[in-house]
């Protein structure tokens, strides 16, 4: 059968280069034999967590030149310099919220003609997001919170996730450590991420307690606990707390996070937080002498956002920095012991890519490439779709400002 449709596999040209894929090698294979009229093509790289020779060991060609595909999917951002007219493009490119870093490469998206489907929202009719790196993301996030921990206390050492060869042997490493009786860690969020932080926890062999027990009592094992907006913010006016209310009007709710700073140990974050929403703690509140948190392992990482010492974002390789609540400035890591360590990598799924582009692969073949690959309108997709033709579809026509440069 003659392939009607060509799909192109980018080389991630994000600085620092990112090393996920959107499809592992067998799942490629396992697409073309259920979709016999698709072909796929990949870019070479010299540093995906997938080498070319395991491409090339399934005869899955290599090219460098992409232009006869007609679907181009990456990871994250594209350097604009490398985008091809007219074609259909799929990555996470950080635009939807006119994110100002990234202005420049959607104009040069319009310029181009091309067709643009952003995974972040590719949603059920919910709102629930069906492809995302979140879990992996809390997996990591949690794993460098208690990595930091150990270097911190001098009690322990792990090795970093991107040293190790994938999940298993990271945490194989993280079985083997041994925590202070008593110590307390909070997660907040309940979703994807909070959910893969909390599994890192629990390979730890950190016992979970609710939220009254972790504010109230003394434990002889290490502890932690899960909180959402309800345990964190409070109506106002005093009203009964509703997670649909909070997210359309956060601007109506207040801060309960106090308490929480006075017990805990070691903060992981996992929420999402809308600007308009209260912040967690400040400044001020990090200079008082009953804060307890001492490692923040930020992966919502919000810069000047809810959590005041979340000043910039780290790196795989530089993951941590000091911060002086008392001088409010950064400091070097681990310089001295009245510091907040913060880790605040904003890529932390890249840091186990192969676990993490296995799932996110099977998220797609599950439930996008269907409709994808043989042309079905799916609202879904249709959904996600930002630009048509270079052209702002109507669900997006908020972003009119924003690509044209205002």
């Amino acid at each position: 059968m003659e392939k009607t449709l060509r799909v192109g596999i980018l080389r991630e040209t994000r600085n620092p280069p990112d090393r996920r894929v959107p499809l592992t090698p067998p799942q490629i294979i396992l697409l073309e034999e259920t979709y016999p009229n698709v072909e796929f093509f990949v870019q070479p790289s010299d540093y995906r967590c997938y080498a070319n020779e395991e491409y090339e060991y399934l005869d899955i060609p290599m090219r460098e030149d992409l232009r006869d595909c007609d679907i181009l999917m990456g990871v994250k951002e594209v350097d604009k310099r490398t985008f091809i007219p007219g074609k259909t493009y799929m990555f996470f490119a950080h635009v939807a919220k006119k994110q100002p870093h990234n202005q420049e490469m959607f104009r040069e998206m319009a310029d181009k003609n091309i067709s643009f489907i952003d995974y972040e929202y590719l949603t059920t009719d919910n709102g629930q997001r069906v492809v995302a790196f979140g879990r992996h993301a809390g997996i990591v996030g949690a794993y460098n919170g208690l990595r930091a921990r150990g270097i911190k206390t001098n009690k322990f050492k792990l090795k970093p996730a991107y040293q190790c060869r994938d999940l298993d042997e990271m945490w194989a490493g993280l079985r083997l450590i041994e925590l202070k009786p008593g110590l307390k860690i909070l997660v907040t969020g309940d979703g994807r991420v909070s959910q893969g932080a909390m599994e890192t926890l629990r390979v730890a062999n950190i016992e979970q307690v609710n939220p009254e027990d972790y504010l109230k009592r003394t434990f002889d094992v290490p502890v932690f606990c899960q909180i959402g907006p309800e345990h964190y913010t409070r109506h106002r006016e005093g009203k009964k707390f509703s997670f649909s209310h909070f997210t359309k009007f956060p601007q109506e709710y207040e801060s309960t996070f106090h308490p929480y700073t006075t017990v805990t140990d070691i903060l992981i974050t996992g929420h999402f937080w809308d600007p308009r929403s209260p912040i967690f703690f400040n400044k001020e509140d990090m200079k008082k002498p009953e804060f307890r948190i001492n490692v923040i392992a930020d992966i919502s990482c919000d810069i000047n956002g809810p959590i005041p010492s979340t000043i910039r974002a780290t790196t795989i390789s530089d993951p941590f920095y000091a911060y002086n609540p008392y001088l409010e400035v950064e400091e070097v890591a681990f310089s001295r012991l009245t510091n907040v360590t913060v880790m605040s990598i904003d890529n932390l799924p890249g840091e186990l890519p192969r676990d993490a582009s296995l799932e996110f692969g099977k998220q797609m073949i599950s439930s996008v490439l269907h409709d994808l690959l043989t042309g079905i309108e799916s609202p879904m997709i249709q959904k996600a779709r930002i630009l048509e033709n270079g052209k702002l579809t109507p669900g997006y026509a908020y972003l009119n400002n924003y690509l044209n440069g205002k």
